[in-house]
């Protein structure tokens, strides 16, 4: 009995499974499909390679480098091109000029004085021409003589020889007079004085031979500066080297007007600070001019006004110094010839000084007084050995005593 109540039983749990399976079959039947899925690629990273014999590993931050260098940067817009800046230029070398020889200043000499100067030469033939030569018209001589500076000494003495001179020869033409009169200014002046600027080489201290050594003095306004740079032309136009020393250093702009003129002729200019030791300056020049063996060192020294008992005693100084190395050929003194009796008180102060070998005497052209050349001779014992007769770069020339009394005169 009990066999057949577990048959019943495995029977009706058997069916039950079937009929289950069969309604879910039909339920499966009878539901849409589901819509297909987007395919998604998966961001997956490939994993390293591994190393062969020989290789290292990659580590993970290697593999970040990695994907960072391969990954193609932003290309940058090129910035647009600047136009180029053009460059200043720069100043050209300045030309070496060559100067005019010495000989043909000469025959310029006579002419320009033959035309400032020649009322003196004039003034003393009408005189001289009358007919009665009484005391007033001697008197109008020397006053004549006076006015053109020629000193109240060398005038009293050439009155007298006029005097005797004309009493002797009687009857007198103009010829007579011109050449009477010639002769005796040329007496006053000087025929038999050497006038040359001694340049030559010396021998130093040391017992070599150094550069001949110039130096220039005389007050700021009569050219002193200038009257450097054109003695440096005519020296180069003579054949001589010439190195300059800007030793005015109290003056502004004194070195920059001395190396203009120094590079006109290619002459080297030795400077220093503005308001420097000009004896250190001065030294330094003769120093370069041994080292660069040239034949000439032209000084320019300060030139403030000679009253200053200070400055005179530095112009001494300047002189002592630049013995240190040699002697000294030249100290010239420069005037301005339109100064007058004024020119001879500074030819005193500065010849204390300093032992004054010749006379530069500038501004001749114009209005000046050709008789200062016979005053300040007398007055310090030296001989006018230059003449400045203008502007112009080659203005100075040497002063030749026949050329100047033939222009006073006349032909």
């Amino acid at each position: 009995m009990e066999i057949v109540i577990l048959a019943v039983v495995i029977a009706v749990v058997v069916l039950g499974a079937i009929s289950g399976l069969v309604v879910s079959g039909r339920k499966k039947k009878q539901l849409p499909p589901s819509p297909p899925t987007a395919a998604v690629t998966p961001s997956v990273t490939a994993p390293p390679a591994e190393p062969q014999v020989g290789e290292e590993a990659e580590t993970p931050s290697d593999v970040s480098r990695r994907t960072i260098e391969d990954t193609p940067l932003p290309v940058a817009e090129a910035p647009e091109a600047e136009a180029p800046v053009a460059e200043p230029e720069a100043p050209p070398a300045p030309e070496i000029e060559v100067p005019e020889p010495t000989a043909g200043r000469l025959v310029r000499l006579r002419a320009r004085l033959s035309r400032s100067q020649n009322s003196l030469g004039k003034g003393l033939l009408t005189l001289l021409s009358r007919e009665h030569l009484d005391e007033d018209t001697w008197e109008e001589i020397e006053e004549t003589l006076l006015t053109a500076d020629v000193g109240v000494a060398p005038t009293q003495e050439l009155v007298e020889r006029l005097r005797e001179r004309v009493k002797v020869l009687g009857t007198r033409t103009p010829e007579d007079l011109r050449a009477l009169l010639r002769e005796e200014l040329l007496t006053l002046i000087g025929t038999d004085i050497d006038r040359s600027v001694h340049t030559a080489n010396g021998i130093g201290n040391g017992g070599d031979e150094i550069p001949g050594v110039v130096l220039i003095v005389g007050v700021n306004g009569t050219g002193k500066t200038t009257t450097t740079g054109k003695l440096a032309r005519v020296l180069v136009a003579d054949g001589k080297s010439v190195v300059l020393g800007a030793a005015d250093t109290f003056r502004a702009a004194a070195a920059d007007q001395l190396q203009t003129w120094g590079e006109r002729v290619g002459a080297r200019t030795v400077r220093g600070p503005e308001g420097g030791d000009p004896a250190s300056i001065a030294f330094d020049a003769v120093k370069e001019g041994i080292a660069e063996s040239a034949d000439v060192v032209l000084v320019d020294t300060a030139g403030r006004l000679h009253t200053k008992t200070g400055l005179m005693d530095e112009l001494g100084k300047v002189k002592r110094v630049v013995e240190k190395h040699g002697p000294v050929g030249e100290v010239l003194l420069v005037l301005d010839a339109t100064t007058g009796q004024n020119g001879l008180v500074q030819a005193r102060v500065f010849a204390e000084v300093v032992d004054i070998t010749g006379v530069v005497l500038t501004k001749l052209d114009g209005t000046a007084k050709g008789g200062i050349i016979v005053a300040v001779q007398r007055e310090l014992g030296v001989p006018v050995k230059l003449v400045g007769l203008g502007e112009g770069a080659d203005d100075l020339a040497p002063f030749e005593p026949e050329a100047f009394v033939d222009a006073l005169i006349g032909d």
